[in-house]
């Protein structure tokens, strides 16, 4: 509440319809509706010459400075499509008060979690293979996203791609990560430290996984109860997880931080989409078990998703294909 007082005050509750032309650059924008607001500043949808795109508008200059400069990183990348496309910097007059903001691509599309709520579970590894040749990329143009978290990353399509949403977090490798949430983050469940490093993002991308598997997040329990610390709570969890032996593996070796790199983790992913598929397996006895919601809204949402399977089959199919085809071009790139 304090956040959304200060950035008020600041003059940035702005409606809809509100109109403005960029102080240097004479650009016009019109707002049509808030989309978010964070630690640096609020996010708007806005109309402008060339159609819908994303206005950012923060408390200050060095606030936004580090998003524009790994958006402008972004553009430099082969393919352009880390990222939403930075348009505009300039600055906004209001209420006789001047502030920066900078224009980008508007990303339209569900986020990670919706998108598997939609589509079925059997999209978390291929939308992890994505994500991971993506933050392999970043990793090699020096930065670490951060923050990264199933409401950061969007999915647009058809046929599906992953993109980033919010770049707030990202940081220069072997710096303190910026911003983090909890539960993705090593450093709260006691298994590594917070320093910009590309396995302080796997660990947040096996936590991404598990989020999808329990749809939901979970607590560290409170070490005064004496339930165990973090890690040994975290790697039972894991454990406990419905999902075959060769994805745990993997969430494995990234919550301990033993991949090296993005490319080694996609790799291995990708070797259990093609050894067994991805599908939650419950026990017999939790899924009979109908005296609590938990199992039994499970159940009814595997169901949902095999009803759907048909609409959507092809789209999955070429999706796998193609980003079979995309590994295996980059690896010849790499040994050219």
């Amino acid at each position: 509440m304090q956040r959304t007082s200060r950035l008020k005050n600041q003059g940035f509750d702005l409606s809809s319809g509100e109109k403005w032309i960029g102080k240097w650059n004479g650009n016009p924008y019109k707002i049509i509706k808030k989309l978010g607001e964070g630690a640096t500043g609020t996010v708007y949808l806005v109309e402008t010459r060339a159609g819908k795109a994303a206005v950012k508008i923060g408390v200050n200059k060095a606030s936004l400075t580090s998003e524009i400069n790994v958006l402008k990183q972004f553009s430099k990348v082969q393919g352009n499509v880390l990222g939403p496309s930075l348009i505009d910097v300039d600055d906004i007059q209001i209420h006789g008060r001047v502030f920066p903001f900078f224009c980008m691509e508007y990303l339209e599309g569900d986020n990670f979690l919706s998108f598997i709520q939609k589509k079925g579970m059997e999209w978390i590894p291929i939308l992890m293979v994505q994500l991971l040749g993506d933050l392999d990329q970043l990793h090699r143009q020096g930065w670490v996203f951060g923050d990264l978290k199933p409401e950061n990353i969007i999915v647009t399509g058809p046929p599906a791609r992953v993109r980033w949403f919010d770049v707030g977090g990202t940081t220069k490798i072997g710096r303190s990560i910026k911003e983090y949430t909890e539960f993705y983050d090593r450093g709260y469940w006691g298994m590594g430290d917070r320093r910009a490093h590309p396995s302080y993002d796997l660990f947040a991308a096996a936590m991404i996984i598990l989020h999808g598997v329990y749809d939901q997040r979970f607590e560290k329990p409170s070490f005064t109860q004496g339930e165990g610390d973090g890690k040994l709570f975290l790697m039972n969890k894991l454990m406990e997880a419905p999902i075959d032996k060769s994805y745990k593996r993997v969430i494995t070796q990234a919550l301990k931080g033993e991949y090296s790199g993005a490319q080694l983790m996609k790799k291995d992913v990708m070797h259990a989409i093609d050894t067994r598929p991805f599908h939650l397996s419950y026990p017999k006895k939790k899924t009979t078990d109908m005296g609590h919601g938990t199992h039994r809204k499970r159940s009814s949402q595997q169901g949902s998703h095999k009803e759907k399977k048909p609409s959507y089959k092809v789209e999955f199919f070429l999706t796998l294909s193609f980003l079979f085809v995309s590994s295996i071009l980059y690896l010849m790139g790499q040994w050219i």
